[in-house]
């Protein structure tokens, strides 16, 4: 009897459903990002194990700073994040992100990618050489929620040389 509780833990362990394919450009609070890189499909995604913890969030500062959070946890303990900071975003139109910084903060707008094994293994951000732009499609204020497309490159913070391309992304979020 004692085999069947290791058996249901393995079984959870194992179902690891890759994100197939992007979830469709809506502009209407649905709740959705997605995007390729370098050619490959990334969706957030939650670990069937532990299923509670937040995959895709936006929240829009009083000073109309805009920070959308997706992660992608499906092979907890290894996971990836992806970070959109828009500073002072308060209408639809294209936003660029070409600044270059050390680290994420709230200076300027920025896309970060990480991933990681507990702590950071790879990151990834735009900066001056590594451009991207994100254009807010659709921006409701009563219903709280933004739509919008995004693709950029991106360096690695780690000086691998190689960068990373963003195509094809795509968000319908609440905000918070």
């Amino acid at each position: 009897m004692k085999i069947v509780p290791v058996l249901v833990v393995l079984i959870l362990f194992s179902c690891k459903k890759e994100v197939t394919e992007l979830p469709p450009a809506t502009q209407t609070g649905a709740n959705t990002f997605g995007c390729r890189i370098d050619g490959t499909i990334w969706g957030p995604q939650k670990n069937p194990v532990f299923p509670g913890a937040a995959i895709l969030e936006a929240r829009q500062e009083p000073d109309k700073d805009l920070y959308i959070n997706a992660r992608n946890f499906i092979s907890s303990p290894n996971e990836t994040e992806f970070d959109i900071f828009i500073k002072n975003m308060n209408a639809t139109g294209t936003y660029n992100f070409n600044t270059t910084m050390s680290a994420p903060n709230a200076g300027a707008s920025y896309v970060y990618y990480v991933k990681r094994n507990i702590t950071p293994q790879n990151e990834w951000m735009t900066s001056a050489s590594y451009t991207g732009t994100v254009t807010i499609t659709t921006y409701d204020t009563v219903q709280r929620f933004v739509s919008g497309i995004f693709q950029m490159q991106m360096i690695n913070l780690y000086n691998d040389p190689q960068p990373i391309r963003v195509t094809e992304g795509r968000f319908d979020v609440k905000i918070q």
